[in-house]
């Protein structure tokens, strides 16, 4: 009996420190590309390294989470009509659900270049959130699969189709919508999905185009001396927010539209990517109103990305644009140790394991280079039948790749 409870009580403690390391949204346990415990393959193709693959019908970039042995997935017919989710069981790869969330008569319009499930589903203990832009939000049981709440009612006009993900923090999940019409911040009761707050962006933007208006950037919850700030990038300016309360405490302009890459907080600046306009920039996070002209560290339009968000690895932030150039860039400086054309096209964000860094491209040629700020080093090259759009995740040890087609585990 002592041996039985001492074995529960160290799985437990396993159980409780691993949780902090689920996959659980966009990007990750921290949202910013880490896999800090993981070992992950270094090569692998379709008949080396495959623990299981398992097709995933629609068209749908959303990236794989994973809480326990579930792995979760938001999905989408390509006519935008069936809105779902779908979990795979981590260990055999079999579909436990496939759970049609929303039916919607008259989608609205998607370019081929996206899906009507690009947003990342994010995932805690028992309960999953999938988002579908404008098309409505629900929170899922995650054991028996029942919808226990929808939103429909929260407006914008993607014009291309939705892409920002929500997250979750303390009791409020998170949606953005930068859309051509509308262009807010809104925080629900994750619980019940009742409105905590909602605050309507404050950017010039200069024009009446809502194209330059449209954005699809996930924001970031981080504490900074002591204050609490969501921040949230959008098109040609970004704003910082008290996620409590939705109150607005700093901006900053920088041009560009099209925002999509995660901002990451690390330094003591946050790192800002968008499309044009200064492109990437580091910013300092204690300001108040406006602060373009006081707290820009430094900027950069070199080999930047529109698509795939960035690494930081210590001192250094690793990227690689839509077309396949990899930098690595000093963090303080905004200088470049260095520059590859590695090769692409990429959509999806690399992620980071054990001194390495994985990206997958839109073509199946999946890489792996060191994370070493003197050179750049390509460890492997490796080939999948399909491409990917959407970003990596791991488990365990394991990497988790959803192409346009299948969803793979990949282990040694």
């Amino acid at each position: 009996m002592r041996l039985v409870v001492g074995t529960l009580i160290v799985l437990a403690v396993v159980s409780a420190s691993n949780a902090a390391e689920h996959w659980n949204q966009f990007r990750g346990p921290h949202g910013n590309g880490h896999a800090s415990s993981a070992t992950l393959p270094l090569q692998w193709s379709e008949k080396d390294n495959v623990a299981w693959k398992v097709a995933i019908d629609g068209k749908a970039w959303s990236s794989p989470i994973v809480w326990g042995d579930q792995i979760w997935m938001s999905n989408a017919t390509p006519d935008g009509k069936k809105l779902s989710a779908v979990c795979v069981d981590a260990a055999s790869g079999k579909i436990v659900h496939d759970i049609v969330v929303f039916n919607i008569t008259e989608p609205m319009f998607c370019i081929d270049y996206n899906s009507y499930a690009s947003p990342t589903p994010v995932v805690e203990a028992g309960r999953l959130w999938v988002h579908f832009g404008s098309a409505g939000t629900a929170c899922l049981d995650t054991v028996g699969g029942k919808v226990l709440w929808k939103r429909q009612d929260l407006h914008c006009d993607h014009l291309r189709a939705p892409g920002s993900s929500p997250i979750t923090f303390r009791n409020f999940l998170y949606l953005t919508f930068d859309g051509a019409d509308y262009q807010y911040v809104a925080a629900l009761d994750k619980e019940i999905g009742k409105t905590i707050w909602k605050t309507d962006r404050t950017i010039d933007y200069g024009t009446d185009d809502g194209d330059f208006k449209k954005a699809y950037s996930t924001p970031t919850v981080f504490e900074h001396k002591g204050r609490l700030q969501l921040m949230s990038p959008a098109s040609v300016g970004s704003e910082s927010f008290d996620p409590l309360t939705g109150k607005l405490l700093w901006k900053v302009y920088h041009g560009g539209f099209n925002a999509a890459a995660r901002p990451l907080y690390s330094h003591g600046k946050v790192f800002i990517n968008l499309q044009r306009g200064l492109c990437l920039l580091a910013v300092r996070p204690d300001g108040s109103g406006d602060v373009t002209k006081t707290h820009i560290v430094w900027d950069t339009k070199k080999s930047t990305p529109t698509r795939p968000s960035q690494l930081i690895i210590g001192d250094h932030l690793y990227m690689v644009t839509d077309k396949g150039v990899v930098s690595c860039v000093d963090v303080e400086t905004g200088k470049a140790t260095w520059t590859e054309r590695m090769g692409g096209p990429h959509s999806g964000s690399p992620i980071y394991a054990s001194g390495r860094i994985y990206f997958v491209g839109e073509d199946g040629k999946m890489r792996v280079i060191a994370a070493d700020p003197t050179e750049f080093k390509l460890l492997a090259e490796n080939q999948l039948d399909v491409g990917c759009m959407a970003s990596p995740a791991v488990i365990g040890d394991a990497l988790l790749i959803r192409t346009k087609t299948h969803l793979y585990r990949i282990e040694e």
